[in-house]
């Protein structure tokens, strides 16, 4: 990951990550937990979080027709006894951040459209809100968050216009955002999700420990101060 100039005020961090993705949950969380120990001192940064897209499934139909179970199994080459372990073991994991994965109720669906809305969402200042939402809609909820009039409904619960996120969705108003996200993944050669890039200058890929966010977060804020 090239360096590039200290120009902001706040520590940022940019995620590339999907809806889709069970440890991209995690990893939110694992962050969160990271930002929540930074900003116990009373020098503690402002720190500024931007959301890119990476679609994981990029040719999974809007309306697919199988379980999640059935996904695995068949993308995986997974056996059913294989599968159940997995769930299980994200089941574990999460619970202690919070987290609540129902796989019995996923609804498999392409993303695009969910990162279209979270484009709109940034450009409303409510990107955060609205990742935490999808999230919790796809893995907790079974909320079908390929359809277009269910994402109106969950971005209006955090305080979103209905009407005109259907509109832009409808209209694939942000698709080139999208796009410029996923090209932009592969310029950095980011294969996987989540992948964190700290400050411009510290790349974190997967559902890293709080621990380890820490110590790039500090990495980060020391940089900062040795700079000015």
């Amino acid at each position: 990951m090239r360096k590039v100039p200290v120009v902001s005020k706040s520590i940022r961090i940019d995620i590339w990550s999907d809806i889709a993705c069970p440890w991209c949950y995690i990893g939110k969380r694992r962050l969160e937990s990271a930002l929540a120990t930074l900003g116990q001192g009373d020098d503690a940064p402002d720190v500024s979080i931007e959301y890119h897209s990476f679609e994981l499934m990029p040719d999974m139909p809007r309306d697919y027709a199988g379980t999640h179970d059935a996904f695995l199994s068949a993308r995986m080459g997974w056996p059913p006894e294989k599968v159940k372990a997995s769930n299980q073991h994200l089941a574990q994991l999460g619970a202690p951040l919070g987290l609540d994965y129902r796989t019995d109720l996923i609804r498999m669906t392409n993303t695009v459209k969910a990162h279209q809305l979270l484009h709109y969402a940034k450009a409303h200042g409510k990107q955060v809100e609205m990742k935490e939402r999808l999230l919790r809609a796809y893995f907790t909820d079974g909320r079908h968050v390929g359809e277009i009039s269910e994402l109106a409904d969950l971005a209006a619960e955090i305080g979103l216009d209905r009407t005109d996120v259907k509109r832009s969705l409808d209209a694939d108003e942000y698709r080139d955002a999208v796009e410029a996200d996923k090209d932009l993944a592969v310029r950095h050669g980011i294969r996987g999700v989540p992948f964190f890039v700290v400050d411009g200058k510290y790349g974190l890929s997967g559902a890293q420990e709080p621990t380890t966010f820490l110590q790039a977060l500090t990495k980060a804020v020391s940089d900062r101060r040795n700079a000015a």
